[in-house]
């Protein structure tokens, strides 16, 4: 009698199956990241589809897909634009201005509060600086024109003793400075509490160590604290650095008057005015896309050679 060969059954599951059943056992999980998915795609991802009209000359009548294809035309009306280089110069000196000191400003502010060492000083403190962060932006504007005014500010009424009262808010020169200390004002605190996070997960007994051997204060913060938070400044440098292109139009536009309008004029008023006031909306969207490539390409230098340099890299 012939043996019968006993060969195993396997059940053959597709891979939508699979899915299928992956999906049944965490549901909860899929639950939580549905509707954080569901914006990012509805307001992030879909939008993109909305880029062709750079290459169009829309007509709201006829819609995006019905608008004649003009090509790279709104881009060379960009780019031969005599307030191109103005807007350009401008919006990188506002933005690396604010990189140079916004960067360290929250580093040392990070470091000073985690050499606190009184639990009520150092959560007081932490308050203070972070605080601003929640005032809105035209209250700051409306702060600062109180403060500066030449006329009726608090700088106004000192300036006067001295028979001076030079309008700092009119100012070409000033306007660069007036936009970037007042975000580290009010935005510093809030980077901050990103390194107090990095910070606090430092093994105690590296500083044990260090005051054994007798290393100072300062020594510790040089040679703990911050290659403790490289990876961290690394990673937050390289998404400042891809925003170069990009500043805040809100603050841009309440600071500018037609007196600093030679410093004040970015990329984003200057689009606010030309494309959407004029109702030019696809040259609005050319010249945003110009940003977001410009960002890109910055982030994916910077990022490389973070990676070739340092053992930390945004991917």
């Amino acid at each position: 009698m012939a043996t019968q060969k006993i060969v195993p059954k396997f059940r053959n599951k597709s891979r939508y199956q699979e899915y299928a059943n992956k999906i049944s056992r965490h549901w909860q999980l899929y639950l939580v990241i549905a509707i954080p998915m569901a914006f990012l795609v509805t307001f992030n991802y879909i939008p993109m589809f909305g880029a062709v009209i750079a290459f169009k000359n829309y007509n709201p009548m006829q819609g995006i897909w019905g608008s004649p294809w003009v090509g790279m035309q709104h881009f060379n009306v960009f780019f031969q634009s005599p307030f191109f280089w103005p807007v350009i110069n401008n919006t990188l000196t506002i933005s690396a201005y604010s990189l140079l000191i916004g960067v360290p400003s929250a580093i040392l502010l990070a470091v000073a509060l985690n050499e606190i060492k009184h639990i009520r000083f150092k959560r007081t403190a932490q308050m203070v600086t972070y605080a601003p962060y929640f005032i809105s932006t035209v209250v700051l504007v409306g702060m600062m024109q109180i403060v500066l005014s030449p006329s009726v500010g608090l700088y106004g009424k000192f300036a006067h003793l001295f028979g001076v009262a030079p309008d700092i808010m009119g100012s070409p020169t000033a306007f660069p400075s007036l936009y970037v200390w007042s975000g580290v004002w009010q935005e510093t605190g809030y980077a901050a509490v990103i390194y107090l996070a990095a910070l606090s997960s430092v093994n105690p007994e590296l500083y044990d160590a260090a005051k054994i051997d007798g290393a100072s204060r300062f020594s510790k913060i040089i040679h703990i604290d911050l290659p403790a938070i490289r990876p961290t400044i690394i990673v937050l440098f390289i998404l400042a650095v891809g925003q170069l292109m990009n500043v805040g139009f809100e603050k841009v536009y309440l600071l500018q008057n037609p007196l600093n309008l030679s410093t004040s004029e970015v990329i984003a008023t200057y689009v606010y005015k030309v494309g959407l006031i004029d109702a030019n909306y696809s040259f609005a969207v050319a010249v945003g896309l110009f940003q977001s490539v410009i960002g890109f390409i910055l982030i994916i230098i910077v990022n490389f050679v973070a990676r070739k340099t340092t053992d930390s890299s945004l991917f």
